[in-house]
């Protein structure tokens, strides 16, 4: 009884948070409680002194709605005080609307928008496995959980990550599937009637089949599901929305709503709680909650007096320290030896330069959506094997055709720690991975995204396939750093400089082959602040600005502008370039230069920003086709004689 007492406070304070904020989902966390209390109280490896202990299981939330689930439970531990249930979506609080991992301490990844954080917790599950075969096998044996929901389910990110995980035999990973039948416009059966056994035993999981509110049946999945050697689990616990409440019991209206004033009342007296007052704990129930901890405190003492046992181990220690002692910078990457006889497309030198740093960031971990040969991500993979379910020590995976799990997978890497993951696709397809590369922002998630074919430039496989917007649009993503690199050397620069930022970056590179730079090293270093001076005339009454691959367009056109004075600056990155002081960029763009233009091999909207309304922007603004590369670039006027004419054109103010 006294289990079934907590649930009852637990759900009382589901109730009075979501009432006090007059905003919230009382339904879901009343049908999970059961599900949940059993797995923080017994299952679930923490340290109650130390939130961020290596060694635990890692807990998430996909359905992200049900926040105050997981914040009861995060009380329960001490994580969270009563004052914090009271604050729930309220401005600066430690309980905002959906789980935000940057706010809340035990949250391990921000939720919210369904099935991400189902796929984050493969990425999380990935990330121990390796781990634990290239690092230390004891110290990295756990588990990673995760509640899912119907809504999850539905999403297709889950049922990508779910057969990859369910291909990769990913035994450490263990969803718990809220199956209440009800979302928010009505009962599930409208819109999905999905066989849940047929459906994850082809993707090669467990399944395991419950009563999701009997306590002795939860027991029993969890136990199973913990001893699991050859498989991911999936428990579908049947449970029902609402679970407790006094009329509104399975009703779809409990879902996004608070109760009614009655329905309050009535429900709380229904679990034996107090109605006249609101977050009402009794002595003695937070202690049974932690009936536990003890073990719980003693398995992470043993765990830490292991770790520091091997740290005196200087072999041990290199290897800890390489994957989990981040260096402010990577000024210790070699540098790469290019023969600048010959042009190289900049896919080309990421693969160069990802296959030469692969032995010296042992961190460094990721892969290509199933496009090796075109992202160049093969000589990296042949360097460091592949992560596979024969093999957890390769740092290369394939990912398949899942450019959106892909994605997803990686902010849970990052998040997890002692990874620096990056993944790679067409740019065309970066719409296909938008959504998990606005959740990393929102994380800080340090991945890198490696986006190929990023114009018209690649020529035959037409408009599908040929970016227009993507490059521009990415840049709308705050807190995402968009880099365009001119040739290999600016690769290698912003390549190193993406490992060092603490937010996610992608690197859009091109199919077609590049000239070098005419420039010193220590010039193109600059690259790594946004922008810098290609090439000055004193006294400069021209600005041009390009990027990727027209910066070389640039530069020849400003060869030709012989009754001009022409200043060509190189912007591979406007993320970069606004994070330096103001004395910076005006010494790279002076004010006192109104004659501007831009050069870009995609949507010309937004390059106002710089160039000012009088401006020229030159690029595309709309679709490819399919032609070879030269044959469009002159009819899309990106020739040198064809900008030469729409500079010498345009009316400057």
């Amino acid at each position: 009884m006294q289990d079934n007492h907590v649930v009852n406070v637990f759900k009382g304070l589901v109730i009075d948070g979501v009432h006090k904020a007059n905003s919230g989902h009382p339904g879901g966390p009343m049908s999970s409680m059961d599900l949940a209390y059993i797995l923080y109280s017994e299952n679930l490896k923490y340290d109650p002194d130390d939130v961020n202990w290596m060694g635990r299981d890692r807990f998430i939330l996909s359905a992200g709605h049900m926040s105050m689930l997981q914040y009861v439970m995060l009380h329960g531990v001490g994580w969270l005080t009563i004052d914090d249930l009271k604050n729930f979506r309220q401005h600066h609080s430690k309980t905002p609307g959906h789980p935000e991992n940057f706010m809340t301490p035990g949250v391990e990844c921000t939720t919210g928008p369904l099935g991400q954080g189902a796929a984050m917790s493969v990425g999380f599950a990935i990330a121990s496995q390796q781990l634990a075969a290239s690092v230390d096998a004891d110290l990295f044996r756990y588990k990673t959980w995760a509640i899912v929901s119907d809504g999850d389910l539905q999403e297709g990110v889950a049922m990508g990550s779910a057969s990859l995980a369910g291909h990769l035999k990913l035994n450490n990973l263990i969803w718990i599937y809220d199956k209440n039948y009800v979302q928010l416009s009505g009962p599930t059966d409208k819109c999905v009637t999905d066989d849940d056994e047929q459906v994850y035993r082809g993707f090669g999981w467990n399944v395991i089949k419950i009563d999701g509110h009997n306590h002795d049946e939860i027991r029993a999945a969890y136990k199973k599901a913990s001893e699991s050697q050859e498989k991911p689990t999936i428990i579908v616990a049947t449970t029902v929305i609402g679970k407790g409440c006094y009329s509104m019991e399975a009703s779809s209206k409990t879902h996004g709503s608070p109760l009614p004033a009655e329905e309050r009342t009535k429900t709380k007296e229904k679990l034996g709680l107090p109605a006249d007052k609101d977050f009402f704990v009794p002595d003695g129930a937070i202690a049974h909650f932690r009936r536990n901890f003890t073990k719980k405190r003693d398995e992470a003492k043993s765990w830490k007096a292991a770790l520091e046992a091997k740290l005196k181990d200087q072999t041990f220690k290199k290897t800890w320290d390489a994957r989990f002692n981040i260096p402010k910078n990577y000024s210790h990457l070699s540098e790469i030896k290019w023969d600048k006889t010959k042009e190289i497309a900049t896919r080309n030198a990421f693969g160069d330069i990802i296959k030469q740093w692969a032995a010296e960031l042992p961190s460094l971990f990721g892969g290509s959506a199933d496009l090796e040969p075109s992202n160049m991500t093969g000589a990296f993979a042949k360097a460091v094997g592949d992560f596979d379910h024969k093999s957890r020590k390769g740092r290369n995976m394939n990912f398949g055709v899942r450019e959106f799990p892909m994605s997803a997978l990686c902010n849970g890497l990052a998040l997890h720690g002692g990874f620096i993951p990056f993944d790679a696709t067409f740019l065309s397809f970066a719409d296909y991975s938008r959504g998990a590369l606005r959740l990393g922002a929102i994380q800080r998630c340090r991945v890198i995204h490696e986006f190929t074919h990023d114009s018209f430039y690649l020529g035959e496989d037409g408009p599908t396939h040929q970016p227009i917007e993507q490059v521009m649009a990415l840049r709308l993503i705050p807190d995402f750093y968009v880099m365009r690199p001119a040739d290999p050397v600016e690769t290698e620069v912003l390549m190193q400089k993406a490992i060092e930022l603490k937010q996610p970056s992608a690197l859009c590179l091109t199919r077609q082959k590049v000239p070098f730079l005419k420039l010193e090293r220590s010039a193109v270093n600059d690259a790594a602040k946004g922008a810098y001076v290609l090439r000055d005339t004193p006294n400069a009454d021209l600005l041009i600005i390009a990027t990727g691959s027209e910066v070389s367009l640039a530069l020849d056109v400003a060869d030709r502008l012989k009754d001009r004075k022409v200043r060509v600056v190189s912007m591979p990155c406007w993320e970069l370039f606004e994070d330096q002081p103001k004395q910076y960029r005006d010494s790279v763009l002076p004010p006192t230069i109104s004659k501007r233009v831009s050069v870009e091999a995609g949507t010309t909207i937004g390059w106002a920003k710089y160039t000012g309304l009088n401006g020229l922007n030159i690029g595309i603004d709309h679709y490819g086709a399919s032609a070879p590369a030269e044959i469009l670039a002159e009819e899309y006027g990106f020739t040198t004689d064809k900008v030469l004419k729409k500079i010498e054109g345009h009316r400057f103010q």
